[in-house]
């Protein structure tokens, strides 16, 4: 979470505000995000919201709410909510110029950026502890394991829209530029 603070921070450097958007009900693990989120807020000299969401008209309120001062940013969380509810997120921070982050079909909806692990790397990584199973390891004798490989995804129409130069470093970062 600090990373997309970060990203958020050198791509819109007058960010000073995020509004975090999630349901509560389908992001059971926000118990984990919303702490660390916060903590990196400060580091960043960012003030955090939390909205929580349950249908398109809360996702127009809280971004609207967001864009009544300057510095808005967005956070979609990655849950399933926000995966089917993304069109309404990218058209309403887009209308207010508000740069955003979110999972990587984000930016290729025509959201501003994702920052995120690579979902095949993660899966290839969970086929050789299933073949490790299968020939006789104890799972619980197996490391936990992090992913290695993460992807930043940035969609320079939305920046050109929003009114946003995408810094040259941040772009040669990038594994996808949508242009």
């Amino acid at each position: 979470m600090a990373k997309w603070l970060q990203l958020l921070k050198e791509i819109a450097p007058r960010v000073s505000r995020v509004a975090v958007i999630f349901n509560p009900d389908t992001t059971p693990y926000r118990k984990l995000l919303n702490p660390a989120i916060e903590a990196a807020a400060t580091a960043f000299g960012i003030t955090v919201t939390f909205a929580q969401v349950h249908d398109d008209k809360g996702i127009e309120e809280a971004i609207d709410a967001l864009a009544r001062e300057p510095g808005g940013g967005l956070i979609a969380f990655p849950d399933i909510f926000n995966v089917a509810h993304r069109d309404v997120m990218i058209t309403a921070a887009t209308r207010h110029g508000l740069p955003g982050i979110g999972t990587p079909d984000f930016p290729r909806a025509g959201g501003l950026m994702s920052y995120s692990f690579d979902t095949v790397d993660v899966h290839a990584q969970a086929a050789t502890y299933i073949d490790r199973i299968l020939r006789g390891a104890n799972p619980a004798d197996l490391p936990v394991q992090q992913p290695t490989k993460y992807s930043l995804v940035i969609n320079l129409k939305t920046a050109e829209a929003i009114g946003l130069t995408v810094p040259r470093d941040l772009l040669a970062m990038a594994d996808e530029v949508i242009e």
